[in-house]
């Protein structure tokens, strides 16, 4: 595997959804006064990412991350431990966002971070051969090119127990556990194993991966969306979707990417969300690091 620019299309935050529109410009759902919202003047975005699944009380602002062809990184919404200085950033091929936390993956395979230092999410300055980071509450985790994980921050519940993993294709963080995809099809979980862990430990032929706060969601061969965890706002209510090809998975809410480009949602809509029926998005290509 090698670094590539074929990133998130979609991305699902605790109250919002942004979306890459095949001209560069950016799509959102949410509430429209919000900062992480107010994205209309980003261009040239190729790839984004959605900040903030922590679900403490009074905790539910967030941020939008945008990666540019050239290479560059914008980020909006709340930044009180830095998340959005990413001005300088350059070089850059994968982006990730966390509870106060931004993660990038430059050419040459080294991680950049911004954001809250306190649990040592952001400690990543040593990583090395990436292809892709995933940001979870007090987590971040690194796919490395030989397909190994590696992972720094809060490990109280298991989430950082990466190290032996194997032969694989994607990861992904959720607010106390990480999920991967193996080479072979395989789900691999670390963390908080309840019946999330448990269900996606048995699926197999799957294509992609997504790890919301409490939930795990996957994409099986034949374009079927597989869900697992916390169902409390209806965001594992995704059986009867088809013709999928990538997912993302916020705090209580579940997007998926239609083969021509319709997005699908599920979960919770309180604050607008899952209001994606008129989005329009580049469809990645089926198996691509997401």
């Amino acid at each position: 595997m090698t670094p590539n620019r074929i990133g998130a299309v979609v991305a699902a935050g605790r109250r919002h959804s942004v979306g890459v529109a095949p001209d560069g410009a950016v799509l959102t759902a949410g509430d429209p006064a919000a900062q992480e919202c107010r994205l209309d003047d980003w261009s040239g975005i190729v790839a984004v990412a959605a900040g903030n699944v922590h679900t403490a009380p009074n905790t539910g602002r967030s941020h939008t991350v945008g990666l540019r062809a050239d290479g560059t990184v914008v980020a909006g919404g709340w930044n009180n431990d830095g998340q959005c200085d990413v001005d300088g950033w350059r070089n850059v091929v994968g982006v990730a966002a966390g509870w106060r936390r931004t993660l990038a993956v430059l050419e040459d395979g080294t991680a950049r971070a911004a954001g809250r230092r306190a649990e040592g999410a952001c400690d990543v300055g040593t990583w090395t051969d990436l292809v892709a980071v995933a940001a979870g509450d007090w987590h971040s985790v690194g796919l490395r090119a030989d397909g190994t994980a590696m992972a720094v921050g809060n490990n109280r519940h298991g989430q950082c127990e990466v190290a032996d993993w194997r032969g694989l294709r994607a990861i992904d963080a959720g607010a106390l556990h990480t999920v991967a995809l193996t080479q072979d099809g395989r789900v691999l979980v670390a963390g908080a194993r309840v019946a999330s862990g448990r269900a996606a430990s048995a699926w197999r032929d799957v294509v992609a991966i997504a790890a919301g706060s409490h939930h795990t969601v996957a994409v099986a061969a034949g374009g079927r969306v597989l869900a697992a965890g916390d169902n409390s706002r209806g965001q594992c209510d995704v059986s009867s979707w088809r013709d999928v090809v990538a997912v993302a998975a916020g705090s209580t809410h579940t997007l998926g990417v239609r083969v021509d480009g319709s997005v699908l949602a599920a979960g919770s809509n309180e604050d607008g969300q899952c209001d994606v029926d008129a989005w329009r998005v580049e469809p990645p290509q089926v198996g691509s690091i997401l």
